[in-house]
């Protein structure tokens, strides 16, 4: 039945073996999917997943029905950067998606994309250009590299149409990756809901857990380990926050894999870094945390710091600014638009711009109240309907978009670099 619009309804595939992902793309699969079933109750979606993924998706509604794919290693897993997933595994998954023949098959992060048949029309989304722009910090070994390089050409080839999370990711992509804009569709990511200020007691409790007194301050940086992340030039701008406080200095939580995820990381560099400033008793490392958890971590803490070389969106900013915590990152991001006015945004290789903001917020414990306010009024601005919605659009201008031209050589061909 057409919807109010007049739209025959789709059935849109989805590749949703990276929803149990604990990193940020596996967040924005679960938050995304979940928003577009909810807005296109007429649409039906096919979730394709492992078994491993299956049993995670806690997502049951009328339009939405599971295709189970026997592989032999958990795609997350086996589409890390050190890893390939088999050719038995993707022709499995290549199989069921052919058997189905949904009118779009949409694929979540390129990471795991795969051989689509010719003729179901795909879009694939492409979340950064952060591989490309940075070979070195994030695919060091050549075969690494190289495998990298066929898995997007062939995603960019065969995807009628490719979605991304913000207006500099597509800059970016088109830069390095050399995608022609008039491909690319532009949608955003947001705070889950979980992500509110915390009670004062909460906070306490949370700090409490973790070893702290009610008295004592933290700083916390959410994500992976690995070296765009550049987590050694916050080890050093925390190392001279500490010396200008003394007795006051806060301590630093580092949540998230801690290289335990098959993508190529950094944590004996950033052990070292932290021993070699006498940093290990105010350096906590909790790993992953759950999200009512993180919500505490993050209400609590004076400023979530995140001074990665590039960032396509900035999630970890955006759920902290939700909680009302003010944020030190990145220019080389969305994150100065999406959060202008709540927080500082320096130049990621400026140790000494990253440690004059965090003390400005320390010492400053109004500032610190107002900018956290804004950041708040911004990141309530964001919605997982929205992105819902424009990937939905996307879904369907890709199903009724011719099949795009073969592009002559490699993908990276036509990419402009520095």
């Amino acid at each position: 039945m057409p919807d109010s619009a007049g739209r025959e309804p789709l059935r849109i595939g989805i590749d949703a073996c990276c929803w149990i992902h604990p990193r940020g793309y596996g967040r924005y699969t679960r938050e995304l999917i979940t928003a577009m079933v909810a807005a296109a109750p007429n649409d039906r979606f096919v979730l394709f997943a492992d078994a491993a993924a299956n049993v995670g998706i806690g997502l049951d509604a009328p339009n939405v029905e599971r295709v189970v794919v026997d592989q032999s290693v958990s795609p997350t897993r086996a589409a890390a950067t050190s890893n390939s997933r088999s050719l038995a595994d993707i022709f499995r998954l290549y199989r069921a998606v052919s058997r189905e023949r949904p009118d779009v098959f949409l694929i979540p992060s390129v990471y795991l994309s795969i051989p689509v048949p010719a003729r179901v029309p795909s879009v694939v989304i492409v979340h950064d250009a952060i591989a490309e722009r940075f070979p070195e910090l994030t695919l060091p070994g050549r075969r690494d590299r190289l495998f990298w390089r066929a898995k997007v050409a062939l995603a960019l080839r065969q995807a009628r149409r490719v979605l991304t999370v913000s207006e500099f990711s597509a800059l970016e992509l088109e830069r390095y990756l050399g995608i022609e804009r008039s491909r690319m569709r532009v949608t955003s990511e947001a705070p889950a809901p979980v992500y509110r200020p915390s009670s004062p007691e909460e906070i306490a409790t949370a700090a409490a857990r973790h070893g702290m007194d009610p008295k004592d301050r933290w700083l916390i940086y959410v994500g992976g380990v690995n070296p765009h992340k550049n987590l050694t030039s916050l080890v050093e701008a925390f190392s001279g926050v500490r010396e200008a406080l003394g007795d006051d200095a806060p301590y630093l939580f580092l949540v998230g894999p801690g290289g335990r995820d098959g993508f190529h990381d950094e944590v004996a560099e950033v052990q070292r870094a932290i021993a070699g400033a006498n940093l290990s008793h105010a350096v906590k490392w909790p790993g992953f945390v759950d999200d009512e958890e993180l919500r505490h971590l993050y209400s609590g803490a004076t400023a979530l710091v995140l001074p990665s070389l590039a960032e396509g969106f900035g999630l970890p900013a955006v759920e902290a600014a939700a909680c009302g915590t003010p944020v030190v990152a990145t220019t080389q991001s969305p994150l100065p638009q999406l959060l202008e006015g709540g927080g500082f945004f320096v130049d990621p290789h400026d140790v000494g711009a990253i440690t004059g903001s965090l003390l400005a917020l320390l010492n400053d414990p109004s500032l610190r109240m107002r900018m956290g306010a804004c950041a708040a009024r911004r990141a309530g601005r964001l919605s997982w309907t929205h992105a819902a919605t424009v990937a939905l659009e996307t879904c369907r201008e890709a199903a009724a978009t011719k099949r795009p031209q073969p592009y002559g050589g490699s993908v990276y061909a036509g990419a402009r670099h520095q």
